[in-house]
C-alpha cells in the first residue's frame, strides 16, 4: 500500500483503473454505516461519555498528539480520562493495559508512545467497546473515554466525534480507497462534532492545531536534553516511520537543522541494521519511532517530543457536549 500513497495526491491512469473498485468500496462503507445506525449490526454504549478522535483519510494527520492534548486539558478541567486504542500491528487482539515496560509488538507503537507520556491510563484492544469495559473495571475512577482513532469503529457508540485534517495533504485526489486516500467521503465531515485542521488555517466552524517541539531528549538518558544548535554537525540523520514523514523533516528544517532524511513506512518495525549509518554524529527520531528503537539505541539517538497546540475553544465545545449542564470542574 505504501507505493500507492505516492499516487494519491494526483489523478493518473492508475486511478482510472482503480476507480470502479473505489465506487464499490464507497457503497460498502455507506452500507456498513447504515447497518449500524439501523441497529442491524449491534453497537454498544458505555455509561461514560466517549470522545472519538479520528480521520477520514489514510495516513497520519496528528490524531495521537491531539488525543494527548485533549487528555491533558480534560484533567485540567477536573475530568479523569482513559485512552483506548486499537494498537495497530500488535500481536494480540485481547484487551490489555499499556505501560512503559510494554513493547510495540505487544501493544502498538502509538499506544506505547502515549503510555510513556504518563498522562492517564492507556488500553488497547481490537474491540474498543470490550477494551473500554475492561479498562474501566481496572480504572473505576475514570469518567470519560478518549478513543485514539476509531471514527469508523461504529460498534462503540460515541458522544463526540472529532475529525483531524492534515492541512498540507488535505484529501489528496479526493477519491475513496484504493484510488485515493479516503476511508469515507468528505461529506462525512458534516456529521462530526468538530473538525480540527493540523498545520494550517482553520475554516469557518473548524479548530486550528499546530505541533510544537524544539527540545530533544537522549533516548538512553531522557534527562539529557539538547537544542537544535547542538546538532550543528556534518553527519546528522533524521528518521521518520510515520504516516507523513515529511512533516517531521519540515519541522527539523524550520528548527535550522541540516540532516539526511530517511523515510520508512508507517509503523515500521525497526532493527539496528536499519539505522546503521556509516557516518553519523546523531540520529533524530520522532517519539513514535523512538519507542521501537530503545533496545538497540546508543548515545547518538535523540527524540523530539511534540505537543499539539489547539484552539482553546475546542475543549469548551467538547465539555458542553459531554456535560451540557456544566457539572465539570473549572
Amino acid at each position: 500500500m505504501h507505493w500507492l500513497q505516492q499516487h494519491w495526491s494526483r489523478i493518473t491512469k492508475l486511478h482510472l483503473i482503480l476507480y470502479p473498485i473505489s465506487l464499490v468500496f464507497r457503497a460498502l462503507v455507506a452500507l456498513r454505516r447504515d447497518l449500524y445506525f439501523s441497529s442491524f449490526l449491534p453497537s454498544h454504549q458505555l455509561l461514560l461519555p466517549v470522545i472519538v478522535v479520528g480521520n477520514i483519510s489514510v495516513g497520519g494527520t496528528g490524531k495521537t498528539p491531539l488525543t494527548l492534548a485533549l487528555a491533558q486539558q480534560l484533567i485540567e478541567r477536573g475530568r479523569l480520562p482513559l485512552i483506548v486504542s486499537r494498537g495497530y500491528g500488535r500481536t494480540s487482539r485481547r484487551p490489555q493495559p499499556v505501560n512503559t515496560s510494554s513493547t510495540a509488538a505487544q501493544v502498538g507503537d502509538e499506544p506505547l508512545l502515549m503510555a510513556h507520556r504518563d498522562i492517564c491510563p492507556v488500553w488497547v484492544g481490537a474491540d474498543r467497546f470490550a477494551t473500554a469495559q475492561a479498562a474501566l473495571q481496572a480504572n473505576p475512577q475514570c469518567d470519560v473515554v478518549l478513543c485514539d482513532d476509531g471514527l469508523q469503529h461504529y460498534r462503540l457508540q460515541r458522544d463526540v466525534e472529532i475529525a483531524v485534517i492534515d492541512a498540507e495533504r488535505g484529501f489528496g485526489n479526493g477519491r475513496m480507497l484504493p484510488a485515493g486516500p479516503l476511508r469515507e467521503p468528505v461529506s462525512r465531515l458534516q456529521t462530526v462534532d468538530a473538525v480540527v485542521v493540523n498545520g494550517g488555517e482553520a475554516g469557518e466552524g473548524q479548530y486550528q492545531m499546530r505541533l510544537n517541539g524544539e527540545i530533544f531528549h537522549n533516548l538512553l538518558s531522557p534527562d539529557q536534553t539538547a537544542t537544535p544548535a547542538d546538532f550543528n554537525k556534518p553527519n546528522i540523520h533524521a528518521v521518520a516511520g510515520i504516516g507523513h514523514p515529511q512533516r517531521f523533516f519540515q519541522h527539523l528544517e524550520k528548527l535550522g537543522i541540516s540532516f539526511t532524511p530517511h523515510a520508512f513506512p508507517d509503523h515500521h518495525p525497526y532493527r539496528a541494521i536499519d539505522l546503521s549509518f556509516t557516518y553519523c554524529d546523531a540520529i533524530l527520531l520522532t517519539e513514535k519511532d523512538a519507542v521501537k528503537c530503545a533496545t538497540f539505541a546508543d548515545a547518538r539517538y535523540w527524540v523530539l517530543p511534540v505537543d499539539a497546540q489547539i484552539d482553546p475553544t475546542l475543549i469548551d465545545h467538547i465539555l458542553r457536549k459531554i456535560d451540557p449542564h456544566g457539572h465539570q470542574t473549572a
